[in-house]
């Protein structure tokens, strides 16, 4: 089985992107406008076997000094086989992302598979801050 990469927008399948992310723990329910709205604002990427698209990632830039990696999803039916860190390499390799200081991005789960990128936890987290939209903070403290 070969699974191609392609940042090829007119290659995304928008319906199935957006049900990955709708039932994803990151960004439930969100609507398709939105998703529709993020893809337009990003460097997209995505994994194809035969036409089937099988994963999905994004990298948001100003492609001089910061990026944030955000909605990798591999279906379930491709799990297993090294495919998110596949394309998480991609963008990584990718000469718009090269020479940038700073990328980050948030996980629940795979903090093994970013760690294996060169990913760590923050070296300042005291810094950081965030602004949530309204109701966000209690979707979070109460999500798995």
């Amino acid at each position: 089985m070969t699974i191609t990469l392609s940042d090829d927008a007119s290659r995304l399948q928008v319906d199935r992107i957006h049900s990955w992310l709708a039932s994803s723990y990151w960004s439930p329910g969100i609507e398709r406008a939105l998703v529709e709205r993020a893809i337009a604002g990003s460097h997209c990427l995505g994994a194809y076997r035969d036409d089937a698209q099988v994963a999905f990632a994004r990298m948001i830039t100003d492609h001089a000094t910061f990026a944030w990696l955000a909605d990798v999803w591999v279906d379930e039916s491709v799990r297993g086989q090294g495919l998110g860190r596949r394309m998480v390499g991609w963008f990584l390799d990718h000469p718009s992302f090269a020479g940038l200081r700073r990328i980050g991005l948030v996980t629940a789960d795979a903090h093994g598979v970013y760690a294996g990128l060169g990913f760590h936890p923050l070296v300042r987290a005291d810094r950081y801050m965030e602004r949530l939209a309204p109701g966000l903070a209690d979707q979070l403290r109460t999500a798995p």
